[in-house]
């Protein structure tokens, strides 16, 4: 466990940065042994936000800890500083565990951590971070992944899921547990971001789905096929097919498959109607296929993300 190096410089995400520097920083009081050095470097006095930060010690630091700690860089377009990249390098190369939070993931990438490796990073650049970095495997749906002496983790509160992680690995559960519950967060979340992320219909535009979208919005309960989309597009299923591959990047069942799964996370969150109910208005048919489809996809069973979503429906008493 021993040092856990920050490593800080210009263009850092304020969150991430903060959220490490409590989770590493004082020890829990459950703690009777050993907790973290925590270091935070950098090549200079850098901006986070609007913060200004001092660092400890220099970038050079990183290649002396047990455990690098990348926080999220703030412009994913631009490349990070050369001389972030090759200091994080060559932590790894001696022998630390570098660890990135949400888009922290591009820096890693950047290093050569993650080639051939699977990672994830803020749903929002998982594209991004896949298209720059192609030997990279991104999978968009979970909240961290533990490559041993590689780990990166979704966007903003999965950092913490992360860091909770590596406590739990250092320290055990039950440190893990009485921290989190200091922290006032769960010690562990059920499912990953796929819960988490938005899919909206492409937006209106001159190509030959445009009409299409809306109608199907508006019969989601009903049990539409492909051929069914194809007679209202006229067109023949394998040219609706290569129209819908093209413009949404998936098939039409799919699409329509994500569309009911997003219109069931609606009615969980705004409504309560009972999974039977969300289940035929939504297509599903029944409260099982409902349950199969929307865990396979969102990572947590319908009940779960109600509980977890639930918004307020009624004014409450002041």
């Amino acid at each position: 466990m021993g040092t856990v190096a920050l490593a800080v410089t210009d263009g850092m995400l304020h969150f991430e940065l903060a959220l490490a520097c409590e989770v590493f920083g004082p020890a829990p009081a459950a703690v009777t042994g050993s907790w973290y050095d925590l270091a935070l470097c950098g090549s200079a006095a850098v901006r986070v936000g609007r913060f200004r930060l001092e660092p400890d010690h220099g970038l050079d630091r990183l290649a002396r800890a047990d455990t690098v700690i990348v926080p999220g860089w703030a412009d994913t377009e631009q490349d990070p500083p050369a001389d972030l990249v090759d200091a994080v390098r060559a932590a790894h190369e001696a022998g630390a565990r570098v660890a990135s939070l949400c888009t922290g993931a591009f820096v890693l990438a950047a290093a050569g951590l993650l080639d051939g490796r699977r990672a994830t990073t803020h749903w929002a650049h998982t594209e991004a971070l896949a298209a720059r970095y192609p030997r990279v495997t991104v999978d968009p749906d979970v909240l961290y992944v533990d490559n041993g002496s590689v780990l990166t983790s979704a966007g903003k509160a999965a950092a913490m899921d992360l860091c909770l992680h590596l406590v739990r690995l250092d320290h055990g559960s039950s440190i893990a547990n009485t921290l989190a519950r200091r922290l006032v967060v769960p010690p562990h979340r059920d499912g990953g971001q796929a819960q988490f992320v938005t899919t909206p219909v492409p937006a209106p535009d001159n190509h030959p789905l445009a009409e299409l979208f809306p109608w199907v919005l508006e019969r989601l309960d009903e049990p539409l096929t492909v051929a069914d989309l194809a007679r209202r597009a006229r067109m023949s299923s394998r040219n609706l097919g290569r129209h819908f591959r093209s413009v949404t990047g998936t098939t039409p069942l799919q699409w329509l498959l994500t569309q009911r799964i997003r219109h069931a996370q609606e009615l969980l969150e705004t409504t309560d109607d009972s999974i039977d109910s969300v289940a035929a208005a939504t297509g599903m048919g029944t409260a099982t296929t409902l349950r199969r489809h929307f865990n396979r996809t969102v990572g947590v069973p319908p009940d779960t993300y109600r509980r977890t979503f639930r918004a307020r429906t009624r004014p409450g008493p002041e």
